[in-house]
């Protein structure tokens, strides 16, 4: 998107030439990686703020043309630098220096950035020298002073925007007086200039120091404009206990014990009095200020600029001590959740990015259970009553699970699977461990009480049976890590094949046990097996 003319005048004596015309190209996804508090684009290889315009046609006249070049002449740190404006409809805008750190609202409102009274106090030092040279200026005074209109740099030096040529500017009788923006926008402005039927869009110098003591206040609470302790008072019923000006004068909190001295807290409560008179000017006001911040105006402003950026490096050391903090806490808890659903070996090869491909077990074993008549439990209980029955039974086998050498596979209604043996080969072990374990299972469940049914016995089924599988991680969104070949079958008909309250062994796996010595197995004879011979 380009702007096809922004207008702009050369620092010259005479106006009489015709505005120079140059472009400006809006590439919001260049500078999408930036945070971005205003609508911006490049002008001249540099990203500028864009302030459009709610206005179907400018008048350009000598006026006008006076006023921009006073603007355009404007050279002072704490001025936001005017650099031209589009006055083609209906891409209508005024074009400005840009302020990576946003408005000084938006610094008050991140919790992220921690300012001390040193950073305080030179940010509203940074408003007294803004305004000093604005007032001194042919512009005379900003009149729409607030803390939204003060922005912030990367240096964080702050600076004051939005003064003057209010020709491009909507005018109050265009803006919607009932909605909550236009009160909020008002919160700022002079008890005097409220009570104005038509206000003069430049206000007075007398008016910027009552915004100066508000924007102040909001410094000192960083609780928003107006900041009322113990009133929750809508803008529009604000706008109106100031305006109507009845003693006592209605004015935000301000407290001594919130401010580092009773000084500021006095200097502020001066500037925003009711008689525009009594109001201190702004070079009173910076002596003030100066005083208040002995720490912060020692040195050069190179020292107090180095200050403060020294203080936003260990803000921003902070602040990512705590986002690593934040990131290793979460990395953990996913670290935790796969090596629930998958073996820590096959895990860790995944996050480091490694292929797992399937790998062939010569021997392990494989335990099957079920619960008898869980298809008549689960008819006579409610759907919440099977989940906690599920879920207790399961909560006591994984913890028993953990004692041995074994692997979790999965569980499907009353079915729970486990076993030994891979993905870490342990020898002839895993047919130990799992009689061990099946063993502990199932005296757990003689003491097993279900809570809706607590004198009724769960009776498991266990069958367990050894030989060769081929193992491997299956899937991308949900990866699982299954088992495949004949052994499992094998052991899953041991288990359907078995009885209740019983380990069901078949001769692959007591030929192993018996090499231990420490097992005692009944033969139970013959047992027709589904495809099995």
């Amino acid at each position: 998107m380009a702007f096809s003319a922004i207008i702009y005048l050369a620092n010259k004596l005479s106006i009489a030439s015709s505005c120079s015309r140059d472009t400006i190209a809006v590439h919001l996804s260049d500078v999408g990686q930036r945070q971005l508090f205003t609508k911006t684009g490049y002008y001249r290889g540099a990203i500028v703020a864009i302030k459009s315009i709610d206005k179907s046609n400018i008048t350009i006249n000598k006026p006008l043309l006076l006023e921009i070049k006073k603007i355009k002449d404007l050279q002072n740190d704490h001025i936001v630098r005017f650099l031209g404006a589009c006055i083609d409809p209906p891409n209508m805008c005024i074009i400005t220096e840009y302020c990576q750190k946003g408005s000084l609202q938006d610094v008050l409102e991140n919790e992220q950035i921690k300012l001390d009274w040193m950073f305080r106090y030179s940010l509203m030092q940074d408003i007294l020298r803004g305004l000093s040279y604005l007032h001194s200026s042919d512009i005379r005074s900003h009149g729409n002073l607030k803390s939204t209109n003060c922005v912030v740099d990367g240096r964080f030096v702050l600076k004051i925007t939005d003064f003057g040529l209010h020709a491009f500017r909507s005018k109050e009788e265009d803006t919607d007086k009932e909605s909550y923006a236009y009160y909020q926008s008002l919160l700022w402005t002079a008890p005097e200039l409220l009570r104005m039927h038509n206000r003069p869009p430049e206000g007075t110098s007398r008016c910027d120091v009552y915004s100066f003591a508000v924007i102040c206040q909001e410094i000192v609470y960083r609780n928003g404009v107006f900041y009322l302790a113990n009133l929750d008072l809508s803008p529009e019923e604000i706008y109106k206990k100031v305006k109507n000006g009845l003693r006592p004068y209605f004015r935000p909190t301000l407290d001594e014990c919130d401010c580092p001295c009773d000084e500021l807290a006095d200097i502020i409560r001066q500037c925003w009095k009711e008689d525009p008179m009594e109001r201190p000017d702004f070079p009173t006001l910076k002596s003030i200020i100066r005083k208040l911040n002995k720490d912060g105006d020692k040195g050069n402003i190179l020292d107090n600029l180095l200050s403060r950026m020294e203080q936003y490096a260990n803000n921003l050391e902070a602040l990512v001590e705590e986002r690593t903090a934040d990131y290793l806490e979460q990395k953990k808890k996913a670290e935790d959740l796969l090596y629930m659903m998958l073996p820590k070996s096959i895990a860790n090869s995944l996050i480091r990015g490694e292929s797992v491909p399937a790998e062939n077990f010569e021997s392990v074993t494989i335990y099957f259970s079920d619960i008898c008549g869980f298809t008549a439990l689960s008819s006579e209980s409610t759907p919440f009553q099977v989940v906690d029955l599920l879920n207790d039974l399961y909560t006591t086998f994984d913890n028993i699970l953990e004692k041995f050498d074994v692997y979790k596979v999965e569980t499907i209604g009353d079915a729970y699977m486990v076993v030994s043996g891979l993905p870490s080969r342990n020898g002839n072990l895993h047919a130990r461990e799992v009689a061990r374990m099946s063993l502990t299972l199932l005296n757990a469940v003689l003491s097993f009480k279900i809570r809706h049914r607590p004198n009724e016995q769960i009776k498991l089924r266990i069958g367990i049976h050894s030989g060769s599988v081929c193992a491997g991680v299956v899937g991308l969104k949900m990866p699982r890590y299954c088992l495949f070949g004949d052994t499992v079958n094998t052991a899953s008909r041991m288990e359907s094949n078995g009885l209740p309250l019983r380990i069901h062994v078949s001769p692959f796996t007591k030929e192993i046990l018996d090499k231990f010595a420490t097992f005692e197995l009944e033969l139970r004879g013959p047992v027709e097996m589904k495809g099995k011979d």
